[in-house]
């Protein structure tokens, strides 16, 4: 008669797969690295450094919230770093608790701004964070200030559809020639531009914001767009500083109620 034969299972078999099991489990912790983290990414022909923040606890959900932040002229470079320094990264770096999300901070190269092949090397870094990371797709954000207040209006503008809510900041929507930015949001084959900007995002939450004594980008321009968006939009909202200059950014984002604003805004089915 044939009789099969196993060895016996010692108890140091069950310690090296436990071991085994629990140095995966480790490694896998090590491997979602979080903080603020350089990447670089070439889209059209064109390449760029940019930045992403990953909270520290990134691994306890599966469904993040993600901010495309656009930064101002002054952090324009390719170094990668300094558009985390000012504006959103600066008050993340502040108090990390008050934003759970994953922020997207692309960096624009001195002479550009936020349009054309810049806006979609913008999109294409969110595309990737979307793909790698674990995210919430019904919750993407669009924020920049200054010439990223700009930009915001314009990647707003063309993709409407692609946001939860967007907040331009002490931004302009049509030329601003005078500071060597004249390219508007609105294409002149759309019609006036303010018409034509409040009907295309009379659906997208959006929030405003603008000192009322900005030397440098006149607040009339939101005043404008904010008037243009009260007649077609129940979900836009304008906040005007007395007495503050260009940085309007700092106060805008240490507001409790802007952040929870912000985080509560989920993408509609237009």
């Amino acid at each position: 008669m044939s009789r099969s034969w196993r060895r016996p299972v010692r108890f140091s078999d069950f310690a090296r797969l436990a071991l085994a099991f629990l140095g995966a489990g480790a490694l896998g912790a090590q491997g979602a690295e979080t903080g603020f983290l350089e990447r670089d990414l070439t889209h059209g022909g064109h390449h760029t450094r940019y930045q992403i923040y990953v909270p520290a606890d990134y691994l306890t959900r599966t469904d993040w919230p993600v901010i495309l932040y656009l930064h101002g002229a002054g952090e324009r470079g390719t170094d990668g770093l300094r558009p985390t320094q000012a504006g959103l990264g600066a008050a993340i770096r502040l108090a990390p608790k008050r934003f759970p999300a994953i922020v997207v901070i692309p960096q624009a190269p001195p002479g550009t701004q936020w349009t054309g092949a810049q806006a979609d090397l913008a999109l294409a870094a969110l595309d990737r964070v979307l793909r790698e990371y674990r995210v919430d797709v019904d919750r993407v954000y669009l924020t920049g200030l200054s010439m990223g207040g700009h930009g915001t209006w314009y990647i707003a503008y063309r993709h409407p559809e692609r946001f939860a809510a967007a907040a331009p900041i002490c931004g302009w929507t049509q030329d601003l020639a005078s500071h060597g930015f004249s390219v508007p949001v609105v294409p002149g084959e759309d019609g006036p531009a303010l018409p034509a900007l409040a009907r295309r995002l009379a659906k997208l939450p959006l929030w405003i914001f603008h000192g009322d004594q900005d030397s440098l980008v006149p607040v009339k321009g939101s005043r404008a767009a904010a008037e243009a968006l009260k007649a077609e939009s129940t979900v836009a909202h304008y906040t005007e500083y007395p007495g503050l200059d260009h940085n309007s950014w700092d106060v805008t984002y240490g507001s409790d109620a802007f952040v929870q604003w912000l985080f509560a805004q989920r993408r509609a089915k237009r």
